[in-house]
């Protein structure tokens, strides 16, 4: 059986996640390098629809995974499933994106198909096998591993490879139940979606981010929550505020908490501690406004603005809504 790479597109009730796209796209791009057939495989419900739907990306075939036994979610069940179709399409490289998602199936995939994978990737290459670069130490230093043994499985961190969308087209889907999955398993007795952010953290393109120098709740909501609405972004937070009770801990950006990887980054009041530094430093271009001109985060910062943020940032907003509307 030849090999493939297998693109493991992310769908909710029928629609692809952003993320989808991107991987799809690395998919196509490597094995255009590799002489490899791509397959994008999709899981759950709504699999189907959102499988046709990868053909926006390039792809041409791609594989539906449903049935009863996958209607709520559960990791070791997906997991099996996704294991059998890629041991059935003969996959030499399979690539996820690094989302809560695939942070709960990848050592459950690893496992099944006795394999490292490899998370959080920034960068992958083909020189006669798969080489991923993914940060380490905090993200001050890339790391380029290999892959001794197939299928080479990796995550992408979102936002930082391209999606090759507009394509217009509509894959050949194949539909398949899942054979011998665990009796025994954990599955999802209720799912609790968090108020607020009108865009998803780890897949939104600008984000407005605040920390201590914000000084309290109220400060944070009156500066930050306007800027974030006139730039149509999501709204990140420090660590310190989070556990202080400011804002809830799923817009905490850093190594306890998400990371992303947006064009834009605003950090408002963020000193620039290596626990948040982790979790942002890979942003396209990032914006400091701190008082504080000795502050780290200048040193990450393409553009730095040193002075007080609520004498910064109401003016700051006012410029940008302007901006917009004309």
């Amino acid at each position: 059986m030849s090999q493939s790479v297998i693109a493991i597109a992310e769908q909710s009730e029928g629609t692809l996640r952003k993320i989808a796209g991107e991987v799809c796209s690395e998919a196509i791009r490597l094995g255009s390098k590799a002489g490899m057939d791509v397959v994008a495989v999709t899981i759950g419900p709504g699999a189907t629809q959102a499988a046709g739907a990868t053909g926006d990306f390039g792809i041409t075939q791609a594989v539906a995974v449903e049935g009863d036994d996958l209607a709520a979610y559960s990791g070791e069940a997906y997991a099996a499933a996704l294991a059998e179709v890629i041991r059935n399409k003969g996959g030499g490289v399979v690539l996820i994106g690094a989302t809560s998602f695939a942070r709960d199936l990848l050592g459950r995939l690893g496992a099944l198909l006795e394999v490292s994978p490899a998370s959080d990737c920034v960068g992958l290459e083909w020189n006669g096998g798969l080489q991923a670069k993914r940060p380490v130490y905090a993200g001050k230093a890339l790391l380029t591993v290999a892959f001794p043994q197939q299928p080479a499985v990796a995550s992408l961190r979102p936002n930082v490879f391209g999606a090759d969308g507009g394509k217009g087209a509509s894959a050949t889907v194949e539909t398949v139940a899942p054979t011998g999955l665990p009796a025994h398993r954990a599955t999802l007795v209720e799912r609790n979606v968090a108020e607020g952010n009108k865009v998803d953290l780890t897949e939104a393109e600008t984000i407005v981010s605040g920390g201590r120098g914000m000084k309290d709740p109220e400060t944070f909501q009156k500066l930050i929550e306007p800027l974030a609405e006139t730039l149509g972004a999501a709204i990140g937070a420090s660590r310190a505020i989070v556990d202080a009770g400011w804002r809830p801990h799923s817009e905490q950006v850093g190594q306890t908490g998400k990371t992303v990887a947006p064009k834009l980054y605003i950090a408002c009041g963020i000193s620039g501690a290596i626990q948040h530094l982790a979790g942002m430093r890979t942003s396209q271009t990032i914006v400091a406004i701190n008082k504080d001109p000795e502050a780290p985060i200048f040193k990450v910062a393409d553009y730095g603005i040193v002075g007080d943020v609520e004498e910064v940032l109401p003016p700051l907003t006012e410029q940008v809504k302007g901006l917009v509307s004309g």
